[in-house]
């Protein structure tokens, strides 16, 4: 528990630097490479993060299993599993490596209309790279799920912090010496392959794990195939998604629109790292109440006791960026990106429900229940994708936007609501009588706001930084009296109270 404790604490604080690292650095970044380059850079790696599909839903199916079998004190059937797994990941990468060689041979033929000669030759090098990055990372992300499953966050959050750091500094050096996108790929993959060193290490001789290339047990095989495939069938959906839009853009718009809409990706990914921190630590705790038959009260009450904690947190970012973001834009990223905020505001908007909710993917993991929801997903997001390029033409990244919303809000925001209540006997109702507690302040807040901004100008920075801060402590000590309750309170209070009477030992 302490380690799940301290692995949500890292969570935050990696999402804290992670911010602030996006906030200071991107804009050096974008004005370092130029719309056209930065668009390039970004359609480059989106293309690539099809491969990650590649997974199939391997990797959680690794922590859920580990989690299990741990739970089982099964720990032969551990090393077996491992090593199953890492004959599946080798034969991945090599799958990897050369679908990634076919797209970088078609390069040409994907985007030689909307893109310049240069464009293509620095495509095709980034590819390459990404692609050596992609096939190496799959034997040795096995790892990074073997320190998740044996809830060893701490060092795997360390690591990551550390990561962040050093790598940042780096790119900005690079950058400083007017290398461009090519050069950030090389010093990002160098990183991740000690990142992926490093967990290797850790397994090794920390935790002590070992890998058995043995006999499999072929219906162990095909219940973790089972679970896996509906993780993969999600991973689809969120590619459609996240991905689908810098693609279809690339290939009907050019570099440009690209560029406008992976802002907004960019803005929306530091939104989602603040509720998904929570859930990414608690898949192998909630397979444990599972395993062990806790009733469904226990379930429903975790599903809006975490709810209520992501909804304080989102509803804050939302009404902040309601009121501030155009004006931050403009600063932030430049006047050339002035569509971002919409499209932002879209993705913030349409994502809120499922990201206050998203304690429920782990629950339906652990049950092992993923397949309504993956269906439901994809067929959405299929509709989606059909959207985006019907809209795409006309209205550029913002009818991209407008598909990926109203696909959210159905499916993630409404159809889902309704099979959590039903099929899942989650007390759906009470959720919202919660959220509804807590929602009046932020509500307000944001109407006042955009009244008080209408009467003075947020054209320079420090005005802005001004009317954020002070907007944020008003808002902070209102949630604080007036929504939060006293376990809230006391994970806040509580770390505090701790550091305080160490310190005075």
């Amino acid at each position: 528990m302490n380690q799940i404790k301290a692995g949500a604490a890292l969570n935050y604080v990696i999402i804290a630097l992670n911010t602030i690292v996006g906030l200071l650095y991107t804009p050096y970044m974008l004005r370092c490479l130029g719309q056209s380059e930065y668009g390039l850079y970004s359609l480059v790696a989106s293309i690539i993060a099809y491969l990650t599909l590649l997974d199939f839903g391997f990797g959680n199916a690794i922590i859920r299993y580990t989690a299990k079998l741990r739970a089982e004190r099964k720990e032969r059937e551990q090393w077996q599993m491992f090593g199953l797994f890492m004959i599946v990941y080798i034969i991945i990468g090599i799958i990897a490596l050369c679908l990634g060689l076919a797209l970088y041979y078609n390069i040409d033929l994907l985007f030689g209309h909307t893109m310049a000669e240069n464009d293509l030759i620095n495509a095709k090098i980034m590819m390459i790279l990404l692609t050596f990055n992609l096939a190496i990372t799959f034997p040795l992300s096995i790892f990074g799920s073997i320190i998740t499953a044996y809830e060893n966050f701490v060092f795997q959050k360390v690591v990551n912090l550390i990561r962040i750091v050093l790598c940042t500094f780096v790119l900005i050096f690079v950058l400083s010496l007017g290398y461009k996108a090519v050069a950030l790929v090389v010093v990002q993959t160098i990183f991740n392959v000690l990142t992926l060193v490093l967990n290797l290490i850790y397994c090794k001789r920390k935790i002590g794990i070992k890998i058995i290339f043995g006999k499999f047990d072929l219906l162990f095989i095909k219940e973790i195939a089972i679970y896996s495939f509906w993780i993969f069938i999600n991973a689809i959906m969120d590619r459609i998604y996240w991905g689908t839009g810098q693609f279809v853009l690339g290939a009907i718009s050019g570099t440009i629109s690209v560029a406008i809409f992976s802002v907004a990706i960019l803005l929306q990914q530091m939104y989602m790292q603040f509720s998904t921190s929570i859930a990414s630590v608690m898949l192998p705790r909630v397979t444990v109440i599972v395993t062990q038959k806790y009733n469904d009260q226990d379930v429903s009450n975790l599903f809006i006791r975490t709810g209520r904690i992501q909804c304080l947190m989102l509803s804050f970012i939302l009404s902040g960026f309601i009121v501030f973001g155009q004006s931050f834009i403009k600063l932030w990223a430049g006047s050339d990106y002035t569509q971002s905020y919409l499209i932002t505001l879209i993705f913030f908007i349409s994502l809120f429900i499922p990201l206050i909710q998203n304690i429920g993917i782990t629950i339906l993991q652990a049950r092992n229940q993923l397949r309504f929801r993956s269906v439901l997903y994809l067929i959405i997001a299929t509709i989606s994708l059909a959207l985006q390029i019907m809209l795409a033409p006309k209205f550029g990244a913002l009818g991209c936007a407008i598909s990926i919303g109203a696909s959210l809000i159905i499916g993630q925001g409404i159809i889902m609501n309704i099979y959590y209540k039903k099929k899942q006997s989650i007390d759906i109702v009470l959720f919202w009588k919660e959220i509804y507690k807590i929602s009046k302040i932020p509500l307000l807040y944001t109407l006042l706001g955009l009244i008080i901004i209408q009467l003075i100008s947020m054209s320079s920075l420090p005005i802005l930084l001004i009317g954020i801060l002070l907007y944020s402590a008003i808002y902070i000590v209102s949630i604080w009296f007036w929504c939060m309750n006293d376990y809230e309170r006391n994970l806040l209070y509580a770390p505090i109270h701790r550091m305080v009477n160490k310190l005075k030992f």
